[in-house]
């Protein structure tokens, strides 16, 4: 009896940890998260991560993009310039605290911190009041037509945690100074933070006083992300087994993925802006051959390097046709899209170099190129393709590739001549990409990813026109203006607009999202 006792203990123990992972969702893509702290770094790998851990006061719908509740129940102007939001009660955070106003007021005016890169979101909120333990007040100077939909990526922290853990103010994603928030999480999502060994896994598990159960359909047991930076031994992950679901998968890989049996690949057009930027800033480039001046202040040479790139053949051999070529900063997708903005500067390897030779660079010049590593569809290709084509103007682009974890704080500290940015837009509206990549730098948000340190006054005026105007046609009207005014100007070089495949297992449900991002709330997996 004892012996069969044990046997079935055994068997008990073993049949266990099966059972715990039955709905375990295993994930990969090229590059990691940066850091845990959601106001550290704005971008789309971090921001998917965090929506699994941090709730935002109003969330997107995945179908339609139209704001709905999350921790705030409702939200009602009050006056033009004063917004209030209703929170949801009952809330706890993942250590049973109880989410209140001043966790919400906190984590908005943290977002403002000089060392936070979500200043672009909270442009508009000038003072947040709290009215009661579940009512706050938004007061702004000036009417903000986007606000709500700013605050979709506005993600709440526990301000006792905070304050306990001394990371009030976020962490400076330029510098190696480190706080609690960057390896530790708090939030009232669907999952709490388990482990993370940068580069290497993350992992996830339910939290068990999500204020969502049983409202949403999500049934995960357990999610371990794991980065794979090369595209080959992702794929292979994914058709063994180790994964169920790879959010960027290779495209020359697509084929043999929908020919698998138990594969499925969604596809779908992303709200996401590939381009270049250039440093209109210093007076010389470093490591140029140029010396005493910046080839890239002149209007021609920047239209040049635009004229000389074959974007069709882009599309159609590096992209394996999942990109849409554009003439604009924004993808049709966003608010103030209009076809008379989105035109590009045909391909002409002539009138490149006649506009090169007129800039007083008949043979070209050498120029530093920096492109990330992994971080979009084909990146790292796209770029030796643009050098090799620049070559044939005379161009001599002294090309490096970095790895995201690297790569972006570079190119913040300015340190790059040419470099490669993908834009998404969260707001779904044009005034987040004028703000950010084309009005000078200064306070508010304004130009924080104009890493170029571009600056006209005319522009910038325009742009502050957009950011006060209530009247829909008017504003878009001035929305319109300002896209053709960059487009004369070639602050940036548009390329194309991604359009994202994402492959998965018939078990996995999810919704593809034109943001890139994974719904946490309706993230399923069934098993056999």
């Amino acid at each position: 009896m004892r012996f069969k006792f044990l046997l079935l203990a055994a068997a008990v123990a073993a049949a266990l940890p099966l059972a715990a992972q039955a709905n375990t969702f295993r994930w990969s893509r090229s590059v990691d998260i940066s850091s845990w702290d959601i106001h550290t770094q704005n971008v789309g790998v971090n921001n998917t991560m965090h929506g699994a851990v941090y709730d935002t006061l109003v969330e997107y719908n995945s179908k339609t993009f139209k704001p709905e509740p999350s921790l705030a129940t409702e939200w009602k102007l009050v006056k033009p310039t004063q917004l209030r939001l209703t929170l949801r009660k009952g809330v706890k955070f993942s250590d049973g605290s109880e989410f209140t106003a001043d966790d919400a007021k906190f984590s908005l005016e943290r977002a403002k911190a000089k060392s936070s890169n979500f200043a672009v979101y909270t442009q508009g909120i000038d003072r947040v009041e709290k009215i009661d333990a579940y009512t706050i007040d938004i007061h702004s100077e000036l009417p903000n037509p986007v606000l709500v939909n700013q605050l979709t990526e506005l993600r709440i922290m526990s301000k006792a945690w905070a304050e306990k853990n001394k990371s009030v103010e976020p962490k400076d994603i330029k510098n190696k100074d480190e706080t609690y928030a960057h390896r530790n999480a708090l939030g009232t999502g669907p999952y709490q933070l388990k482990q993370w060994t940068p580069d290497q896994r993350v992992v996830l598990e339910p939290n068990p006083n999500w204020w969502g159960k049983g409202k949403y359909p999500t049934n995960l047991t357990e999610i371990v992300y794991t980065p794979i930076k090369a595209d080959a031994t992702r794929t292979a992950a994914l058709l063994s087994g180790e994964v169920d679901f790879v959010i960027d998968p290779s495209l020359q890989d697509l084929a043999r993925i929908k020919q698998t049996p138990n594969l499925k690949v969604l596809e779908g057009p992303e709200y996401r802006t590939i381009f270049l930027g250039m440093d209109q800033f210093r007076e010389e480039l470093p490591g140029s051959d140029v010396k005493g001046k910046n080839p890239l202040k002149d209007q021609r040479v920047r239209k040049a390097l635009y004229q000389a790139i074959d974007i069709q053949s882009i599309q159609r051999v590096v992209m394996r046709g999942l990109a849409q070529p554009t003439g604009a900063l924004i993808a049709n997708q966003v608010n103030g899209w209009t076809k008379k903005a989105d035109v590009r500067y045909p391909f002409d390897a002539k009138a490149s170099q006649k506009l090169l030779a007129d800039a007083g660079y008949p043979n070209g010049f050498e120029v530093d190129f920096a492109c990330s590593a992994g971080r979009y569809i084909n990146d790292e290709q796209l770029c030796q393709a643009i050098t090799s084509q620049w070559a044939k103007v005379g161009v001599k682009a002294k090309l490096r590739s970095l790895p995201f974890a690297t790569y972006f704080p570079m190119i913040q500290r300015n340190e790059a001549s040419i470099y490669l940015l993908g834009w998404g837009v969260p707001t779904f509206d044009a005034f987040y990409s004028l703000q950010s990549l084309v009005r000078s730098p200064g306070a508010g948000g304004d130009g924080n990813f104009n890493l170029g340190r571009f600056s006209d006054p005319q522009m910038d005026a325009l742009i502050e026109r957009v950011k006060k105007e209530t009247d829909t046609a008017t504003r878009n009207n001035l929305i319109e203006q300002a896209l053709i005014k960059e487009h004369e100007l070639v602050t940036h070089i548009p390329l194309y607009n991604q359009v994202i495949p994402w492959a998965a297992t018939k078990k996995v449900d999810v919704i593809h999202r034109a943001d890139n991002r994974i719904d946490w709330r309706y993230l399923r997996v069934t098993t056999p």
